[in-house]
């Protein structure tokens, strides 16, 4: 077929990349007309030559954007060519100045890759050594592995001068050697001669040339064309070990899961009762696991499941505890009320039963703290259920339900949890055991609470360090440098912050005398969780600032380090727990504060003495009862709700979700099933057949072995002295005298001669090599060019 555009001067202005594929029917596509289909192919060359000036103009301008085609045909292998422009030096028409970089940089986007074989194409009537093909070919591929050297217009050569020894890859040798074709000329196209007739007259050329007649077989366009051939499959052969193994490797890792998809019957109720089994033995180990922390998929983001529930049991409800502990001046003030009215009329003291009194209240605050504990156990329950379902996506129906008889069963279980938390506290509130071994009892209450304030005054876990890690300062002006990350140690007197974690360059200390935490809200436009330092005395904590604002990254350090505080005596901010006070409000308490009976401020020394016994014994009682209450809390909800659950799970769900309805309807696969399951398949059949083609290749096909190296250090010369030139060093094909009768009378175009003796040496080249293997005679005279046979002008008879 002939359908690329041919003329005189550039005509390729464009990359042409042609995708030739093998078909039953013959026709052209192009990507920028996509539907359109090309069967004459005299539409093909105009479509090109629009499209080329659509985008270039009509007056020689170049653009490196390439016109995609792809021919379809049985007579084609499949195979992509791209016919590139040939250099250009002196720019005409609308042509940039730079025009020669332009177009060398667009060969180089080209021919740099290392799947692209170079056919380097060189007129035979041109001086081969400056051939600029050549010259690039080696920059991009000095090994000579992808290069292929065409020789061109053979049939324009001069009279009694051939290229036979540039053929035979013996002048200027390339290590794939040259193939010479002969195209038609221009006359040919004009006057319409198809392709079968120019590769016939090519054939006819080269068998009937004296000098090229001996290697007519390795010569033309179809030789072109098999060689090309050949090295795909070479390329092919090359490239189809890695791609075996990879093929082998794929079609392994889906083998087991398409075995079962082979055997698939989607309504087979036999199939579908042992998923069901599957998918509930599955997800019954899957939250045993997440539960117990056993999984074999250890989430490293983020903490989940048990782990989650364990920072409950002993960060979250600790820290809840102690927020709901008693404010030491509310506290007094209630203990000097309760003295007073058991006072009475008649003055008489009973310190039990102000003992009694105050630690009621305090035991009735806990409720609020084991409540809120149990209800953040039973999200990360839910939550926790929902991560082990997720497995069960392929049954939608399944999953749902699933989730939902769980959920139910866990929300049953809070009812019963909550009572029994209730109960704990009854049981607590029922009875004031002041016979406990840990209990300092009224006798030796002054004395204990001496000793203990001398001992947490001497100072307790002095210089132990609680906790480090990072944190960031959050309340730092702009102008002072904004918000900073420091590294921060956490003992049990001070708190201090480094500049990096090896602690040598120390910013600041602050004593945690006098520290309060306290919750602060997240800005607009920060993602991290913050919380704050002050002062109980109303003082700076820090510089000029009235309190320190720390932030973390997540919620879940920012509890971390609020336990750690805790433990170095630094606690929350009471928020929103109203005062125990026999006073209706706030108000009233702090006016009667202020009035004549303030027992605060004018408490007589026997008062002020009963006062202490009281706080001591409460103190000591409360820490009894919080350790009570932080041991059972965990084991009562491990066994009322995680573990039941557990059980649940194990033994009822199965009987409950064939209670729940249809098992045909239970077990319906998702539409993404379905389709996964056809794409599984697909992929598995094309992986085998594709390794039965490659078996197939690789018995059907030889590969050539890549010829041996020349010596083409004539490429790598760029310019020799002038004056070393003689007749010898043409670089052009060996003119020949004809030893036989001349095979053209005449020649179509004009031959260059040999350069003239003192010309510009630029671009100049080696001498002329001697054949492969002959050792030059030392005592015979040089070879010398023969000169140019005398003719008489084409006019003259």
């Amino acid at each position: 077929r002939d359908f690329l555009p041919r003329g005189s001067g550039i005509v390729t202005r464009r990359p042409l990349v042609l995708q030739l594929v093998n078909a039953s029917t013959e026709y052209g596509e192009f990507l920028h007309c996509k539907g359109k289909k090309f069967t004459d192919f005299e539409e093909v060359r105009l479509e090109i030559e629009a499209e080329t000036d659509r985008v270039t103009g009509s007056n020689k301008g170049i653009s490196p954007v390439p016109i995609n085609l792809r021919v379809y045909s049985p007579h084609v292998l499949n195979l992509t060519l791209v016919d590139l422009p040939g250099m250009t030096k002196v720019p005409v028409g609308d042509q940039p100045p730079d025009i020669e970089f332009q177009i060398r940089d667009m060969l180089m986007q080209f021919v740099t890759k290392e799947n692209c074989l170079i056919l380097a194409v060189s007129p035979a009537n041109s001086d081969l050594a400056n051939s600029d093909a050549l010259k690039i070919a080696k920059e991009v591929d000095p090994q000579g592995q992808r290069t292929i050297g065409v020789i061109t217009k053979l049939d324009l050569m001069d009279e009694g001068t051939d290229a036979r020894d540039v053929l035979e890859n013996k002048l200027l040798p390339l290590r794939r050697g040259y193939i010479g074709v002969v195209n038609r000329s221009q006359k040919d196209i004009d006057g319409k001669k198809d392709i079968q007739a120019a590769l016939a007259a090519e054939r006819k050329f080269f068998l009937s040339h004296p000098a090229y007649r001996h290697m007519a077989d390795r010569m033309g366009t179809p030789y072109l064309q098999k060689v090309l051939n050949q090295q795909l499959t070479n390329h092919i052969r090359d490239t189809l070990p890695g791609l075996r193994n990879k093929l082998q490797s794929q079609l392994l890792s889906i083998e087991k899961e398409v075995e079962e998809y082979k055997s698939f019957r989607p309504d087979d109720p036999a199939r579908k009762t042992k998923a069901l089994l599957q998918m509930v033995q599955q997800f019954a180990v899957d939250f045993e696991k997440r539960i117990e922390g056993s999984g074999d998929q250890i989430d490293t983001y983020e903490l989940s499941g048990g782990a989650r529930i364990n920072r409950i049991f002993h960060e979250r409800f600790p820290f809840e505890l102690v927020k709901m502990e008693f404010d030491e001046k509310e506290l007094r003030r209630e203990i000097s009320y309760a003295i007073k009215n058991i006072h009475g009329i008649t003055g008489l003291f009973t310190p039990d039963m102000a003992f009694e009194t105050i630690v009621k209240k305090q035991v009735k605050k806990i409720k609020e703290p084991c409540l809120k504990c149990v209800d953040m156990v039973i999200s990360e329950l839910i939550n926790t259920v929902r991560q082990c379902t997720k497995k069960l996506s392929q049954y939608p129906h399944l999953r749902e339900e699933m989730e939902r008889i769980v959920t139910t069963h866990i929300r049953e279980r809070e009812g019963r949890t909550k009572d029994q938390v209730m109960l704990l506290i009854d049981i607590e509130l029922a009875y004031m055991n002041t016979n406990h071994e840990d209990f300092i009892g009224f006798a030796n209450a002054q004395q204990r609470s001496s000793q203990m304030s001398k001992k947490k005054a001497a100072g307790n876990q002095v210089g132990q360090v609680i906790r480090k890690g990072w944190l960031t300062i959050n309340n730092i002006g702009i102008m002072k440098g904004g918000s900073k990350e420091y590294w921060f140690v956490l003992t049990a007197e001070n708190l201090s912050w480094y500049k990096d974690d090896e602690e040598k360059e120390k910013k600041y200390m602050l004593p945690v005398d006098n520290l309060k935490l306290r919750d602060v809200e997240k800005g607009f436009m920060s993602s991290k969780h913050i919380f704050a330092l002050f002062n109980t005395e109303q003082r700076n904590v820090y510089k000029d600032y009235r309190q320190l604002e720390l932030a973390c990254e997540t919620q879940e350090e920012v509890d971390s380090w609020k336990a750690s505080f805790l433990r170095a005596g630094v606690y929350p901010e009471r928020v929103g727990v109203k005062p125990i006070c026999f006073c209706c409000s706030l108000q009233a308490s702090e006016a009667e504060e202020n009035g004549s009976d303030n027992f605060m401020h004018s408490m007589d020394p026997q008062l002020e003495r009963q006062v202490e016994t009281i706080r001591n014994l409460v103190d000591s009682y409360m820490a009894i009862v919080n350790k009570t209450i932080r041991d059972l809390m965990p084991k009562t909800i491990m066994h009322l709700m995680i573990n039941n659950t557990k059980d649940f799970i194990h033994s009822e769900l199965l009987a409950n979700l064939y209670s729940c309805g249809d098992q045909n309807t239970l077990m319906e696969e998702s539409a993404e099933q379905a389709q996964r399951r056809d794409e599984m398949l697909r992929m598995y059949h094309a992986l085998k057949e594709a390794l039965n083609i490659i078996g197939d290749i690789n018995t059907s096909t030889i590969s050539t072995p890549m010829p041996p190296p020349v010596d083409d250090s004539w490429l790598q010369v760029q310019s020799v002295p002038s004056g070393r030139r003689s007749p010898t060093s043409s670089p052009t094909p060996q003119r020949r005298a004809p030893a036989v009768p001349p095979a053209r009378p005449g020649s179509r175009g004009p031959a260059p001669g040999p350069p003239p003796a003192g010309g510009s040496t630029l671009g100049g080249a080696p001498p002329v090599p001697s054949r492969p293997g002959a050792s030059p005679d030392p005592f015979g005279p040089p070879p010398q060019v023969p000169s140019r046979p005398n003719r008489a002008p084409p006019g003259v008879p």
